[in-house]
């Protein structure tokens, strides 16, 4: 039988070193790993009016900022501003990164090319809101909180793919926040003035389920998926004195597996699965972190500062860093301001649109958009 040599004892002492320096900077990598969250950057552009979602697209490594009449775009990567799609006002930005095509989600839509920032047509949707994009179908679906309630424009060249008039319980108009797909044909969209999810059929349009939130469960307004496990994660506002409250759920029975609290009220959520965290960010300035440790086993894991109006929020996958927006008074402008009329949280400042809900920060005098990178 051949024997296997043996090195030095020299040689086998310094290979253990080796191993040991190399598990001992392991760990070290990942107690750094699992630090907690900070702020990285603030970009600070001039508002062009009001704010609402933002949508990072890891692939094409940029992130989208829908203000006023303006789409900003920075660079997700530099953290700097990267370009701009005028006339084109609405809530936020959809985006296709296969077909690299973007749809403003606004009253019109505005169909663009991503890559040229070149608008290429555009489509009447009284009621936009918020948004998500199917890559299964290749569908954008603009949300509404009045019929319908679900627009869907094809990705690949901007035509009606069809819309659905009411997704609530028995056919009843919903007031539609945030949705979620899993990419296996099932969608998902918080309901928030029935306080439940409804589960639509991605291929045929058609609803298939309602899941209730239970008591706890009331003005749900971000909704996250945990696509591998199944597992929803709607982040409610609540209502009549509730907390603000992360229910999670099933997304095959909708099964409530816990409740968590949150430190504020909701407006959107994000869901990472390479460090199986979800994300709640909240108007008060703070954004709520939930730990999976396994599918039946959650924590609230922080609860780090982030800034007043940073109410809506989006993942970049290739960093991990989650990106939130906010408006501020321009320096000098804030004090000018105060001395004519009380200063209003950004949060509270806007009427409601054509929606029915609140686009951010429309307070008096000049404003500076901030894009907030945050990570470990």
């Amino acid at each position: 039988m051949n024997q296997i040599p043996h090195p030095p004892s020299g040689l086998a002492a310094a290979l253990g070193l080796s191993v040991f320096l190399s598990l001992g900077q392991m760990a070290a990598a990942a107690d750094s790993a699992a630090g907690p969250y900070k702020i990285l950057a603030t970009t600070q552009i001039p508002a062009a009016g009001g704010i609402d979602y933002v949508t990072a697209d890891s692939a094409g490594r940029r992130v989208y900022v829908a203000c006023g009449s303006v789409v900003s775009v920075f660079d997700l990567d530099t953290f700097k501003l990267a370009g701009s799609l005028p006339a084109a006002s609405g809530h936020g930005v959809a985006i296709d990164p296969e077909s690299h095509t973007g749809l403003v989600s606004g009253n019109p839509a505005v169909f663009f090319n991503t890559q040229t920032l070149e608008p290429i047509k555009t489509v009447p949707a009284p009621g936009a809101d918020g948004y998500i994009f199917d890559p299964l179908t290749h569908h954008f679906i603009i949300l509404s909180h009045r019929a319908p309630n679900l627009r869907v424009i094809d990705s690949r060249d901007g035509s009606v793919a069809g819309t659905v008039d009411a997704i609530g319980p028995e056919g009843a108009n919903a007031a539609v926040e945030q949705g979620a797909t899993d990419g296996e044909g099932h969608l998902y969209f918080d309901i928030e003035n029935q306080h439940h999810i409804a589960v639509v059929d991605a291929k045929t349009l058609q609803v298939t389920g309602h899941f209730d939130l239970g008591e706890k469960g009331g003005a749900p307004a971000g909704l996250a998926i945990d696509a591998k496990n199944h597992i929803l994660f709607a982040m409610c506002r609540g209502t009549n004195g509730g907390a603000p409250t992360c229910v999670i759920l099933s997304a095959i029975d909708g099964k409530i597996i816990t409740t968590l609290p949150l430190a504020g009220g909701s407006d959107g959520a994000a869901f990472n699965p390479h460090t199986m965290e979800a994300f709640s960010s909240h108007g008060n300035g703070t954004l709520s972190i939930i730990k999976e440790n396994s599918p039946t086993d959650f924590a609230l894991e922080e609860t780090m500062q982030t800034k007043a109006g940073a109410k809506t929020c989006t993942l970049d996958l290739n960093t991990d860093h989650i990106v939130l927006i906010t408006r501020e008074p321009l320096p000098g402008a804030a004090a000018a301001a105060g001395s004519e009329a009380p200063a209003r949280p950004p949060e509270a400042s806007a009427p409601p649109d054509g929606s029915g809900r609140r686009r951010g920060g429309r307070a008096s005098g000049p404003q500076l958009l901030d894009v907030i990178f945050i990570g470990r």
